[in-house]
């Protein structure tokens, strides 16, 4: 995909000289004036050549001229719908509040990111953005990634699964008619009705993926047509033969005597960070802003599957506590259990005869951890919320500073 500026935009980055701007509205020419008039006409003339000069030049760079010549952070957030809201939450729970003035304005601002604007933007015009440079970041469904950034190797996913956004984009058919039998992508090709004349049609939104995933899959008589919204009525009205659209659970399909079928599913996808290979090497603070972002998004989405556990075990010793704990599966939390004395008063002494022991535990297997402690003598269970896990450095760190060559 081409990243150059269309040429209207740059010439609104590079308004005419103020000199042009200034020039004075002229009454019917008099003949006494006209030997000035030609020097003004031959003054706008080189300014306004100066000026498309410029705009050219500024359109041949491309993203290079916008990298130049900002210095704010840019990122982008789907404008509405269930996405938007998600993110906002993530973003919340990740102490980044988005700060909006006006609910209608499309720029915010995050208050802990002070070098950082927010833009709303659809979530297909954010990928376009990164790729033509007005924009550095973005959080958007790797579906849309992968339709509209079309394999640019500008675009480098920073965080892939972000846990929101969940759906899968897949090809589905009628359970009816012709099709009753059909159950996977090979017996749909295999098909004798679909001819060149009579090819198989298929109604979606994702022009570059679909195509693509029939062309992998050696399927060659297909007819795309494209539609947004809806696509389930689409074979009822005999419009298309199938759809491949975004899939959730299932149930829209369902009710509109549709089915998946085995191969069909061309990707899984979810809400990702997303940033400009670009931006990231070459605006300044661009690389620090995504580490903090990714390390407070990778330390809550951790903390978010746990809970601390807090008991009280009798024992010998913490040696001898531990041993115990290792017998169960659950109990080993994330490196080991913490294990401390908890000093008793008895008869006017000091003593030991209980240890704390300190672990995380799976959200899921909460209830089996507990059965597990009080198996082993575990008492006083307390079970708490966890907020963040940071680790000694972000796994995606690392990958993200690999693929970008540092």
């Amino acid at each position: 995909m081409s990243t150059a500026t269309p040429l209207n935009t740059t010439l609104q980055r590079s308004p005419l000289p103020p000199s042009l701007l200034l020039l004075p509205s002229f009454s019917p020419i008099h003949p006494t004036t006209l030997s000035v008039t030609g020097i003004l006409r031959k003054r706008c003339l080189r300014m306004v050549t100066s000026c498309v000069s410029h705009a050219q030049n500024s359109v041949q760079n491309g993203v290079t001229d916008a990298v130049s010549v900002r210095n704010q952070i840019r990122l982008g957030l789907p404008s509405k719908g269930r996405m938007a809201t998600d993110t906002l939450d993530l973003l919340k729970d990740c102490q980044l509040s988005v700060k909006q003035v006006n609910p209608r304005q499309y720029v915010a601002q995050i208050p802990q990111l002070p070098n950082t604007e927010v833009w709303f933007q659809r979530p297909k015009d954010i990928v376009r953005k990164l790729l033509s440079g007005d924009l550095d970041l973005g959080i958007v469904g790797l579906d849309i990634v992968s339709e509209f950034g079309q394999g640019n190797e500008d675009l480098i996913i920073v965080h892939e699964a972000l846990n929101f956004g969940d759906c899968h984009l897949s090809l589905a058919i009628p359970n009816y008619g012709i099709f009753e039998n059909i159950n996977s992508l090979k017996e749909l090709a295999q098909m004798p009705q679909w001819t060149a004349e009579r090819p198989l049609r298929v109604a979606t939104g994702f022009t570059y993926l679909g195509p693509k995933f029939m062309k992998e899959n050696g399927i060659k008589h297909v007819a795309f047509s494209t539609a947004d919204g809806a696509l389930e009525a689409a074979p009822a009205m005999g419009i298309a033969d199938a759809i491949l659209d975004l899939v959730s659970s299932g149930t829209t399909l369902k009710e509109n005597n549709l089915k998946e079928i085995e191969g069909g599913v061309v990707l899984q996808s979810q809400a990702a960070l997303v940033a400009s290979r670009r931006a990231l090497t070459e605006r300044t603070g661009a690389l620090d802003t995504v580490h903090e972002i990714l390390e407070r998004l990778e330390a809550h989405l951790k903390a978010a599957g746990q809970f601390t556990v807090v008991a009280n075990m009798r024992g010998t010793d913490a040696e001898e506590v531990a041993a115990r704990l290792k017998t169960q599966p659950s109990l080993s939390g994330l490196q080991g259990p913490t294990i401390s004395p908890v000093y008793c008063k008895r008869d006017g002494k000091v003593s030991i005869e209980f240890y704390a022991i300190v672990i995380c535990i799976p959200k899921k297997a909460l209830y089996e951890s507990v059965q597990q402690l009080r198996a082993v003598g575990g008492s006083g269970v307390l079970v708490s919320p966890l907020t963040y896990i940071f680790d000694e450095e972000t796994p995606r760190w690392s990958q993200l500073l690999s693929n970008l060559g540092l």
